[in-house]
């Protein structure tokens, strides 16, 4: 680390994109969010809906895994996360396909969009604009403004909480308002204690970042929403920290990565498991043997505890620590956390590949 992250001053002119404050602002973007999906006029019915698909890529995908794995215990009918241009063949009439593009454009998207349209499926649309909103609105589907501005993974209490809302209007799920109301209140006062103005000694964001130093982060999660906050991580740590990163779930790690943790195989990483109130017994027993053998291996481990008072703040908790520990990373180590290049360089590539 080159950079005092209780420098104020110093820390502005790296993240002039305003990461930490689109970050910090995520209580808001809950907020408005859930109001955008909960009162978006012509939602399609829920009578006779089997199946949900979830089509989405990067920060505009992660919505699906939350649905999936928070709300499991509310929905009666089945969740699909599909990360690709093409539908599974179950979808038809039936299905309820959520087309998730933050920009609008993306190609995967659009055309899964296609694709549920010529099965005749159920569509929603939850986009800032773009050729997404374009279509669907053309088409008389579904469609859940989002506002624009942010990159994607910055909007991600914004495309979740429109998901969240967007399926409680279509009737899949019951009314949350309270819920999500009071877990919005729990993440402001959160991210007050974690904001760039608070000192390391006193901001476990700022410590936990500090810490890693020039180790990889290997995330761990128990299975369900808590490994979905780890993917979360991965994901934050490769895009806002630019350095590699992993993640996995408990107990499934225990039956294949744990034996890749043999004798000096961890030197360079740092595990993080991330903990919550509630995991199953059976779950919860496995962490510090697991972690044990990591140390062993020469990794350096940590546990990140959930705060809140349901576990949709508890979840919420974790994605915080997550996003502004990678970015506290990147700014300490004097690296812009915004920019995309090796992702927009791919995609300059992509679009010369398909015009050719």
């Amino acid at each position: 680390m080159t950079i005092d992250l209780d420098d104020v001053e110093a820390i502005t002119p790296i993240d002039p994109g305003d990461m930490l404050g689109a970050i910090t602002a995520m209580p808001q973007h809950v907020r408005t969010g859930f109001a955008a999906g909960n009162e978006a006029p012509g939602m399609p019915q829920a009578d006779g809906v089997t199946s949900i698909v979830f089509a989405g890529m990067g920060g505009s995908a992660i919505a699906g895994d939350v649905l999936r794995t928070l709300a499991r215990d509310r929905l009666t009918v089945p969740v699909d996360v599909n990360r690709g241009p093409v539908l599974p063949v179950f979808c038809g009439p039936h299905t309820l396909v959520i087309c998730s593009s933050y920009s609008g454009n993306t190609a995967e998207t659009l055309a899964a969009y296609a694709d549920a349209r010529e099965r005749g499926c159920r569509i929603v649309a939850i986009t800032s604009g773009g050729e997404l909103a374009t279509r669907a609105s053309a088409d008389g589907q579904g469609i859940v403004p989002v506002p624009g501005g942010y990159v994607p993974r910055a909007a991600f209490g914004l495309i979740v909480f429109a998901t969240l809302g967007a399926v409680g209007a279509v009737g899949l799920l019951p009314p949350s308002e309270p819920e999500v109301a009071q877990a919005a209140d729990e993440l402001e006062r959160l991210m007050i204690a974690l904001a760039p103005g608070v000192p390391r000694a006193d901001n476990p964001a700022k410590e936990l970042a500090w810490n890693l130093g020039d180790r990889q982060p290997v995330i761990w999660g128990a299975d369900g929403w808590a490994a979905t906050a780890a993917a979360r991580w991965k994901g934050q740590f490769n895009e806002n920290a630019k350095i590699l990163a992993w993640s996995s779930a408990m107990p499934e790690l225990d039956h294949n990565e744990v034996e890749g943790w043999a004798p000096r195989q961890g030197e360079g990483s740092f595990v993080i498991a991330l903990r919550h109130e509630g995991e199953h017994p059976d779950i919860a027993m496995r962490f510090e043997p697991s972690l044990a053998i990591a140390r062993d291996a020469g990794a350096v481990t940590d546990e990140v505890w959930a705060a809140g008072s349901s576990e949709l703040s508890r979840f919420l908790s974790l994605v915080a620590m997550g996003d502004l520990a990678s970015t506290y990373h990147a700014i300490g180590r004097g690296v812009d956390p915004t920019p995309m290049d090796a992702i927009m360089r791919l995609k300059a590539y992509l679009a010369g590949r398909v015009g050719s």
